[in-house]
């Protein structure tokens, strides 16, 4: 399955003149924020080789990213950090993350195509569709510019937090970051509700 204009075009058929793709990286991720991205192509100048961002290579992601962000109508990033994830769910956190992309948008979108998500909390036509950076290239630049973006914030929280190797796993539950959660514990930026973070509680016998 490859992305294409279909669900683009029967927005602009319904007369959508500004069509955003919104796309999130980081939910299943044991420490960091969750990004989301909102793009805003424009059809006479989207860059070649836009797909999925889980099927791109780190570098042609980057690349495809940088050129996103310099020929888009609009892009608007949102996130939500760790702290936020642990007091109000990891599904609503990625659901505000959403919004906040769309509010950061430099010019107004009417009409939003969202992977797999729903934005009550947004007053706008709108369209959920499953496996949405497989089928609409808006989707797919979303998701490329929050994979983008929420890797180089892990880099960085990488130089902070050296023991966890955020540069390589960006905070997801390898085998080497559980190893250094249960010899050093959580950092400030892990997500303190997530099952894998919390410490396994220690069984006590009375004699």
């Amino acid at each position: 399955m490859a992305p294409s204009w279909r669900f683009e075009d029967l927005a602009r058929s319904a007369g959508r003149s500004f069509v955003a793709g919104i796309d999130e990286v980081g939910r299943g991720s044991l420490a960091g924020p969750v990004f989301a991205a909102a793009v805003i192509l424009d059809r006479e100048s989207v860059p070649v080789g836009i797909d999925d961002s889980k099927l791109l290579s780190a570098s042609r992601r980057d690349d495809l990213a940088r050129r996103i962000l310099s020929t888009a109508l609009g892009v608007g990033i949102g996130s939500a950090g760790a702290d936020e994830v642990d007091r109000i769910n990891i599904r609503r956190a990625t659901l505000r993350a959403m919004a906040r992309a769309v509010d950061a948008l430099p010019l107004s979108p009417d009409h939003l195509l969202i992977d797999a998500a729903f934005l009550e909390e947004v007053d706008l036509p709108q369209e959920s569709l499953i496996k949405g950076d497989r089928r609409s290239f808006s989707i797919a630049a979303a998701s490329i510019v929050a994979k983008a973006v929420r890797d180089s914030v892990m880099e960085h929280y990488a130089s902070s937090y050296p023991v966890f190797g955020f540069e390589s796993n960006r905070g997801y539950g390898t085998a080497a970051h559980l190893s250094a959660l249960a010899r050093f514990g959580p950092s400030p930026i892990h997500r303190l509700t997530f099952r894998r973070v919390r410490p396994e509680p220690q069984l006590t016998f009375e004699n």
